[in-house]
């Protein structure tokens, strides 16, 4: 436990809505490898949440299940059970498309593997001391828990405006499934915080713990690119992923600019931060009530990302 006093964020009170898991389907029979023309990279990239979010939010689920006893907000409480709902539905959402990107020749399973390696071991339970020992390790991980949940709202927000997707002539399942799931992100992104801020809130492990889920998220990143790039069988032997491609499909508006990227740091790091001023809880709840997957699975077009507005208010 850090010594450092909580910082004092200011939450929306009015964004605060009932969290619920969606019962989701997608059918990926008619979606390309390719399902992002023009753009492989970018293409990619977001694949790799295809990667990492299953173990991920296993993960997540693990951890908080075993917060609970510790919460005595009993409204905190009720989110935190909506939360595991949610992400338990968006591990499973996710890899049903693991065994999709195989049939079209991309075995994603040699890092998949490496995935569950670092979740189960690196990051799982630990043979500690009751008391103190154990409680340091859960604590840790629910602050990174945290500071991961700060990127996944910060791309949900993200794929919810990004209208270059949808001029690009994008795969309408995949961009609800990434859109579904972006607003869900935005929907419960204060949860996170709020846990940790409610069980720690020290200033010291927040911004510990953002280093290494940070690094940590940088790093499984470009190796999840650069593993799709390499064994993609419709690119040219020796493509590659580079830090250049990611700027230059920034600036196009096919993946999350640098210069938010990097904005985005300073943002969680600040004392007076809170998730709740980020994002429009009014937008994601507008896409979800219209998204084709979380409303029969019936894919009849793409989805416009832009309902609610980046900044709208909460719903009524």
């Amino acid at each position: 436990m850090s010594n450092t006093p909580p910082a004092s964020p200011a939450p929306v009170a009015s964004e605060h809505i009932e969290l619920k898991a969606r019962n989701v389907s997608f059918s990926w029979e008619d979606t390309p490898l390719h399902w992002l023309p023009g753009d492989p990279f970018a293409n990619h990239t977001i694949n790799v949440l295809h990667l990492l979010l299953p173990a991920g939010e296993r993960w997540f689920v693990h951890v908080y299940k075993q917060v609970l006893p510790y919460i005595t907000d009993e409204q905190l409480r009720e989110d935190v059970v909506g939360f595991i709902g949610q992400e338990a539905m968006h591990a499973s959402a996710h890899d049903d498309v693991l065994p999709h990107l195989k049939r079209l020749g991309l075995d994603p399973t040699p890092y998949t593997a490496q995935i569950d390696w670092l979740f189960e071991k690196m990051l799982g339970d630990r043979t500690l001391p009751p008391g103190a020992p154990r409680k340091w390790w859960l604590m840790e991980r629910v602050a990174m828990i945290a500071a991961i949940e700060h990127y996944t709202a910060f791309l949900g927000n993200w794929v919810l405006n990004a209208e270059e997707l949808d001029r690009r002539g994008a795969d309408p399942v995949m961009l609800d499934l990434l859109r579904w799931h972006g607003a869900e992100e935005v929907e419960h992104r204060s949860v996170a915080f709020d846990l940790f801020m409610h069980l720690d809130g020290g200033y010291r492990r927040r911004a510990r713990t953002w280093a290494t889920a940070f690094t940590a998220l940088v790093f499984l990143w470009q190796r999840g690119s650069r593993y799709f790039m390499e064994h993609d069988p419709g690119l040219p032997p020796g493509s590659r992923a580079s830090v250049g491609q990611f700027y230059r499909s920034g600036r196009k508006g096919t993946l999350p600019s640098t210069g938010a990227m990097l904005k985005s740091i300073p943002t969680y790091l600040a004392r007076s931060y809170h998730p709740s001023q980020e994002g429009s809880t009014a937008q994601a709840v507008a896409y979800l009530a219209s998204s084709p997957g979380a409303n029969g699975g019936l894919h009849g077009g793409s989805q416009g990302g832009l309902q609610g507005g980046a900044n709208g208010g909460a719903p009524a």
